[in-house]
């Protein structure tokens, strides 16, 4: 692209992002070579090992360059794009004229205006925004008529795939008949884009009319059967102009960069196998009191709280008496570090992968703040705008793998804690009461701890209580 500009030119770097992150997936770009941007507005969806969050520019002027595409990574101090704060004079830019400029719908003007006072969101550390970030990320609407913009990095204003026409089209109609869609997950929308699938074809059925993972394999698979079998691009093959040879025999479908959180994620659970010497005990507990007595805890017409809920404030409430299990080693393993309370670490399986939000200070939280604290956190989490902030400080963890449909697992503990607690299908089987054969809703609970700050009859006089709690929910009435 020839853009003819005179004036300064400031480079973006990539600013230190905290938490010893050093490097950022770059989602997709929000705006494109030739713009004009103002000072904190998002240009940038970025993919840190915490979380998606907008890089906002901390330069106002006109948009000349932009380095890297969807999909890379950028290092820390690395360039992300440059701006210049003369007007630009660009012939080969292409730009919406009067005519499309006025036949701009209301609707998308109205939209516009609306982002424009909301703000950038979730952003970087070291970067404010003018406003106060709101749950969510935001896309700045496409107008009518303006397509993508040619020579530049930058995708579309939905960063979505296109298939190619036979002829390029005008501009005007390339997006005029895209009808809006909802991707809020980068890794969806990176799966469409290695399946060669245009998500305005596809049906949504996610909450909000939101376009989720098993609708775009859905659409794979539908799109295979009807003869325009789904592709996997191996870029990295792609670029360097050879087939993939594969590995033992087998060519390879694809090849995937892990993501930063990904990385993350395999480096501390690597860390805690190495470093912790971890033993499980399980037990297969009766909770039909429970799932009887939480129906009747609220009025009618008031939602009861969660199975998950309940049971937090039960493995609270034992951990008063088994305050080892949620406390530290020091660095060196010469020091059991104990505290005053629980900061519970939660489980959250998200379209990114493996998340484990904290509630601070949970063992002052009743039942009821309890259950609001989770719900929150999993719609957070889900969303993919849990702030880093709330990803550390666990010195206890939960984890639910029973909303996954399963009976057990051997968890890994969550690094720098000291023991994590799994929970299983709560379902219906064969159970012997006073000598006879019922049906209980039994589930199994697994304690996985680290075995240099307690012995098994430790862990499992925890795993007791926790049970006795389950059996006997109206026992802890009085302190839930």
């Amino acid at each position: 692209m020839s853009t003819e500009l005179s004036g300064t030119t400031q480079v973006f770097r990539l600013p230190d992002l905290g938490e010893g992150l050093t490097e950022a997936g770059l989602v997709q770009w929000l705006v494109a070579v030739g713009d004009t941007v103002a000072t904190d507005q998002p240009i940038a969806e970025v993919e840190t090992a915490k979380s998606v969050v907008e890089l906002p520019s901390p330069f106002a002027g006109v948009v000349v360059a932009l380095h890297g595409s969807p999909g890379d990574t950028i290092d820390v101090g690395a360039p992300v794009l440059e701006v210049s704060d003369a007007p630009a004079t660009d012939t080969t830019v292409t730009t919406k004229t009067t005519r499309e400029a006025a036949t701009e719908t209301t609707t998308e003007k109205d939209a516009y205006r609306e982002e424009e006072r909301a703000g950038s969101g979730n952003v970087l550390i070291g970067y404010g925004t003018a406003s106060p970030a709101t749950s969510g990320r935001r896309r700045r609407p496409a107008a009518a008529g303006a397509g993508p913009r040619s020579g530049s990095n930058a995708p579309d204003e939905t960063d979505e795939p296109m298939p190619a026409p036979a002829t390029e089209p005008a501009r005007g109609e390339l997006s005029r008949d895209r009808r809006p869609v909802a991707v809020r997950s980068p890794l969806v929308r990176r799966l469409a884009r290695d399946l060669g699938l245009d998500v305005h074809t596809i049906v949504a059925t996610g909450h909000d009319g939101a376009i989720t993972r098993a609708d775009v394999l859905r659409a794979a698979v539908d799109s295979a059967v009807d003869g325009a079998a789904a592709h996997h691009r191996d870029t990295a093959a792609a670029s360097a102009g050879h087939e993939d040879a594969g590995v033992d025999g087998l060519p390879a479908r694809s090849r995937v960069r892990l993501s930063p959180l990904r990385k993350a994620v395999s480096a501390k659970l690597s860390r805690s196998r190495a470093e912790i010497p971890e033993a499980t005990v399980w037990v297969d507990v009766d909770a039909t009191a429970l799932w009887e007595l939480r129906a009747q805890m609220t009025p009618d017409g008031v939602q009861a709280p969660s199975v998950t809920a309940l049971i937090a404030r039960f493995v609270l409430l034992a951990l008063e008496d088994y305050p080892v299990l949620a406390s530290r080693l020091s660095d060196d393993g010469e020091e059991l570090i104990g505290f005053d309370g629980v900061n519970l670490g939660v489980a959250a399986d998200t379209e990114r992968g493996l998340m484990v939000p904290v509630i601070p200070r949970a063992h002052a939280l009743s039942v009821e703040e309890l259950d609001a604290a989770l719900r929150e956190l999993g719609q957070t989490a889900r969303a993919g705008s849990m702030p880093p902030e709330r990803l550390r400080g666990s010195t206890f963890t939960l984890n639910n793998y029973g909303g996954l449909g399963v009976d057990g697992s051997a968890a890994i503990i969550n690094h720098p804690d000291v023991a994590i607690l799994g929970i299983g299908r709560i379902i219906e089987r064969p159970w012997v009461v006073d000598g006879e054969i019922v049906a209980r809703r039994i589930a199994q609970l697994s304690l996985v701890f680290d075995h240099r700050v307690c012995d098994g009859g430790y862990a499992a006089g925890f795993l007791r209580r926790v049970t006795e709690l389950i059996e006997h929910p109206l026992r802890a009435f009085g302190r839930v």
